[in-house]
């Protein structure tokens, strides 16, 4: 039995120039936001919880809780909105398809009986409000005339809606059956976000000219503004109230987030402003923010998610980051306690502590692109598109100085021998390369097409595999390899070969969905009809006492099989990450880490049966 222990979870989707909208409940003080096809269930006092619904089948924008906490109604960008469950395995109510392009933002009516959505569309159908259950329309929505950003539903009766866009307007609603009654246009630029205050009296919009603007909640009508002294200097990209009413907190691109206090006659003045923590850079640009409870919780460009205690301003804010792309390696640092580092071809490396969850990201002095890679006791060796192998020495949380070799062709795949770790073997579409330490050995061309190599730990044999299915050995002397043997069983393109860790065995992997265990000595099957995935198998590893193997697949599934029992004892992680498995490692004898398409990096406990 493999039971979930610990889940990484990955950061919020963002996008250059456009805010992110990120909603919550205080009930259960968890925060909702979107990652490519998956709605991420976060809870602020617990960072190691998270539940993700993965039933999108395009990526998903925007979701929020019902009134009750009960329901949750997430949209995607084919304008479709689902509403699920927040028990039983987030069980489906309704589906409906509400717009013909993507959903940019919606909300429940405070009754939870209507929903109102708003995005892109084709001709006029912008915005639509919509009873919860049966989908019927509830209104006429005209007076916008481009893609609309953001909808508010007033909390109190009477009902209003309140729509916002691109084309610089503010749009009034009142109703139901909801009907046009006034539009604004103050704004000189895009209008990101809009919300009603909690007791029912003020609407507040953004825009990216700086500018907030507050307006009668009831009537439609302006009555002040967030005063321009100490304002922002960026664009404002999104905006959320108090709990009392009587403030707000605005995200700005000028990396900077604020409280203003809001008057009873709707003038808005800075109460404090906070500092991002980090760099300055680019990604320190907040796109989104949420003031829930006693938490003030923003997000940056980059992901990172901040939150500040409203109760306790000076405090420093607890930060916590991850993945926003398909985690495609993983390595373990078998210290204690136990460190997983996982990186994403976008080049992030990040470093997590098994039992406490993230722990920095590993600033690198040059940032390349990461395809593959490997960690040996305080080096990190990898491999890009750029023909270069990068060997990077690594000083606790920091990465010391970076050696890069050019090795003239694209590398597919690189292995470290672990007791002479200096000596790589790296595989390129026709052969292999021997580097020791930055230091081209040899390059030797194979005369046949190869997809995946390996070397052995003390650098004597290399198992090359081929597109054809074969495994070829060859033993190392010098800078030179000698064909020993060529080993035929799998019907697909080798994808990964791992020896044991006591190197009596090895086990090899194919796109045909097969995996084998074989014996060194006799170079023998040791264990076969490993069968059990439906697709390609990208990764596998060994535990660490040679009694298992773990594969990893594109069908999502993670299965680990017993090396002294037949392949039908096995043990299946079924839908470990969404979209695919791409990196597995074990920690220790009993439990396996593994990552995914779908960003997040899991924890899974194993019990032999």
């Amino acid at each position: 039995m493999a039971e979930l222990k610990e889940t990484y979870a990955c950061i919020p989707s963002t996008e250059r120039g456009r805010g992110i909208l990120i909603s919550g409940d205080p009930k259960s003080n968890s925060i909702l936001y979107c990652n490519g096809r998956s709605v991420i269930i976060r809870y602020l006092d617990r960072p190691l919880q998270v539940a993700v619904y993965g039933e999108h089948a395009y990526q998903a924008t925007v979701a929020r809780y019902s009134p009750n906490g009960e329901w949750i109604a997430s949209a995607d960008v084919s304008g479709t909105v689902r509403i699920w469950g927040t028990h039983n395995d987030f069980v489906l109510k309704k589906e409906f398809r509400v717009l013909s392009g993507r959903i940019d933002d919606l909300q429940w009516s405070p009754d939870g009986m209507r929903i109102v959505a708003c995005g892109d569309g084709k001709g006029k159908s912008l915005v639509r409000a919509f009873m919860w259950d049966s989908g019927t329309n509830v209104g006429e929505f005209d007076g916008h005339s481009r893609r609309v950003l953001s909808c508010a539903f007033k909390p109190t009766r009477p009902f209003r809606i309140a729509t916002c866009g691109e084309d610089f307007l503010m749009n009034f609603y009142e109703g139901p059956p909801f009907k046009f009654k006034l539009s604004h246009r103050e704004h000189s630029n895009f209008v990101n976000c809009l919300r009603f205050s909690p007791d029912g009296s003020k609407l507040i919009s953004v825009s990216s000219d700086k500018k907030g603007i507050i307006y009668d909640a009831k009537t439609g009508d302006i009555i002040g503004e967030l005063s321009s002294e100490d304002g922002h200097q960026g664009s404002i990209y999104a905006v959320s109230w108090s709990p009392d009413s009587k403030q707000v907190l605005t995200v700005a691109a000028d990396k900077s987030a604020k409280i203003w206090d809001i008057s009873d006659d709707g003038k808005g003045k800075v109460k404090k402003t906070l500092a991002s923590p980090g760099s300055g850079g680019v990604e320190d640009m907040l796109v989104g923010c949420l003031w829930q409870n006693d938490h003030l919780v923003t997000v940056s460009l980059g992901g990172t998610i901040s939150i500040f205690s409203a109760s306790d301003l000076e405090k420093s804010p607890v930060s916590f980051s991850g993945h926003m792309k398909n985690v495609n390696s993983l390595a373990v640092l078998r210290s204690d306690p136990k460190i997983i580092l996982s990186t994403s071809y976008d080049g992030l490396i990040v470093k997590w502590i098994q039992g406490i969850g993230y722990s920095g990201k590993l600033d690198r002095k040059v940032t390349s692109q990461i395809k593959c890679f490997a960690v040996v006791e305080g080096e990190i060796v990898s491999c890009a598109f750029d023909n270069k192998i990068w060997r990077v020495s690594l000083l606790g949380d920091q990465c010391g100085d970076a050696n890069s070799v050019d090795v003239g062709t694209q590398p597919k795949d690189l292995s470290l021998a672990l007791n002479s770790p200096e000596v790589t073997l790296v595989s390129f579409e026709t052969g292999v390369i021997l580097l020791r330490g930055t230091e081209v050995l040899s390059t030797i061309n194979l005369g046949f097409t190869v997809t995946a190599s390996v070397i052995s730990p003390d650098g004597t044999e290399a198992i090359v595999g081929g597109q054809d299915g074969k495994l070829h050995l060859y033993s190392i002397t010098g800078d030179t390899l000698n064909e020993e043997v060529v080993l035929e069983k799998h019907r697909g393109a080798i994808t990964v070969i791992r020896y044991s860790p006591d190197v009596s065995m090895f086990a090899s992997a194919d796109v045909n969905r097969e995996a084998v265990v074989w014996d060194r000595a006799s170079r023998e099957v040791k264990l076969k009809n490993m069968l059990y995935h439906t697709a390609r198998i990208n990764c596998l590893d060994w535990s660490p006492d040679n009694t298992m193997v773990a594969t990893g697949s594109l069908d999502t599934c993670v299965i680990i099989y017993d090396v002294s029992k037949p392949a039908s004892h096995r043990i299946t992680i079924k839908g470990a990450h969404l979209g695919g498995v791409y990196g597995l490692a074990f920690t220790d004898e009993r439990s396996i880490v593994s990552s995914g398409e779908d960003a997040c990096v899991r924890v899974w406990g194993i019990t032999p049966q």
